[in-house]
């Protein structure tokens, strides 16, 4: 049996028809099949790959330290100088008050840890999140999920969970001092790439300041410079109470983490002891890798041309796009139909672009390329995207 066979007999499937490609290198904002083709990576591997693929300084990082040691003991109970390092490194980026660091394998467990906290800190139950959200597919994540149609098969979730409209006064009128959170997306990114309103989030803060509401929110895709700021709560003004981050937090390796005051964590240290727990969360050959990326990415000026590079995203035209939405570099194509949506995709792949849609918004399509693309290499991209479109209608 070739490689294509096993994949599909014996890795779990989660789609009828997975794209397939056989992928056999990566590095910078490229990928490479078996046949030595080129893709250039559209997605960064669903904004992971924050600082493109095999970097040499994280590469490194990871040989050093899987030379050292990897896993030791469950997380939390020895000192691991990668966990303790990048965690300090990170508060230093943040807020006076995200100061306390919790790694998890992944965002998903990053959501189950932060509304257990949330209900530890306050002792309330209730849990407000918003319809299009993704915070992960976990039970406790799937329960603040904002779509029926991927909750449904898995009931029963969550009690007290209630789904409102993402930026909307209705959602603001809901919040009481009866709710121990309120999760959202900074930016949502499923929903096909929605910011919300300035004066909508900073009342959220305020609102939930005034009824003791713990603020979640999830920085998982809209982190580490995507939307152009290193966190996207920046352009806000406002400061979450905890803050969940993924994807490029490992530099490619598995890692998560929720973020909140001293104060709250350590909440989980008693009453009970072992209030959260994990074996592999935060794993030192992970820490050492996101931390090596989160250097290379704020000392390579990377964040300050996103502004600059959101423009050229700005400017793709062609008669079949409905709407184009950004944020940073990062954007949602909009065409009629989901149809067409995906022959331009498959069109775009095989013009040596990788790209896809957007869970809650299948008619879009996701433009996130590493934020090391250049200026000319975006250039090229647009025109071979504007010209996969053509190709996808002729």
């Amino acid at each position: 049996m070739n490689n294509r066979q096993l994949f599909q007999q014996h890795v779990a499937q989660t789609s009828p028809a997975p794209i397939g490609l056989e992928m056999v290198r990566a590095e910078g904002i490229y990928q490479y099949d078996v046949n030595g083709k080129a893709y250039a990576d559209l997605i960064s591997g669903f904004s992971v790959c924050n600082i493109g693929h095999s970097n040499p300084k994280v590469v490194a990082a990871v040989q050093e330290q899987a030379a050292a040691y990897m896993h030791l003991i469950v997380y939390g109970e020895f000192i691991q100088t990668p966990q303790v390092t990048y965690a300090k490194l990170l508060s230093d980026l943040l807020p006076a008050s995200l100061n306390s660091v919790y790694f998890t394998n992944s965002g998903a467990e990053a959501t189950e840890g932060a509304m257990k906290l949330a209900k530890r800190v306050n002792g309330r139950s209730r849990i407000l999140a918003f319809n299009n959200a993704y915070h992960g597919s976990t039970q406790g994540a799937l329960s603040v999920m904002g779509s029926e149609y991927w909750r449904n098969a898995y009931r029963p979730l969550l009690p007290e969970v209630y789904h409102m409209p993402y930026n909307s006064q209705e959602a603001l009128d809901q919040i009481d001092g009866s709710f121990a959170c309120v999760i959202a997306e900074t930016v949502q990114a499923e929903s096909g790439i929605n910011r919300p309103s300035a004066a909508w989030i900073q009342a959220l803060r305020s609102k939930c300041t005034q009824t003791g509401t713990l603020l979640i929110l999830d920085e998982i895709q809209a982190g580490f410079g995507r939307t152009g700021s290193l966190w996207a709560f920046e352009q806000y003004d406002i400061v979450p109470d905890i803050l969940l981050l993924g994807k490029a937090l490992g530099g490619g390796m598995p890692l998560g983490a929720f973020i909140a005051d001293k104060a709250l964590m350590d909440q989980f240290t008693l009453n009970p002891v072992l209030g959260h727990i994990t074996t592999f969360g935060g794993h030192p050959v992970s820490c050492a890798a996101g931390k090596a990326a989160l250097e290379v990415l704020t000392a390579g000026g990377y964040i300050a041309a996103v502004a600059e590079k959101e423009e050229l995203l700005k400017k793709i035209s062609h008669p079949a796009i409905r709407q184009l939405r950004t944020a940073g570099l990062w954007a949602a194509i909009r065409f009629d139909s989901f149809e067409i949506n995906h022959k331009v995709i498959q069109r775009c792949i095989a013009n040596g672009l990788i790209t896809d849609w957007f869970l809650f918004a299948a008619d879009c399509l996701r433009v996130a390329p590493p934020l090391i693309t250049t200026t000319e290499q975006l250039k090229e991209i647009v025109r071979i995207l504007v010209q996969s479109i053509q190709e996808a209608l002729d």
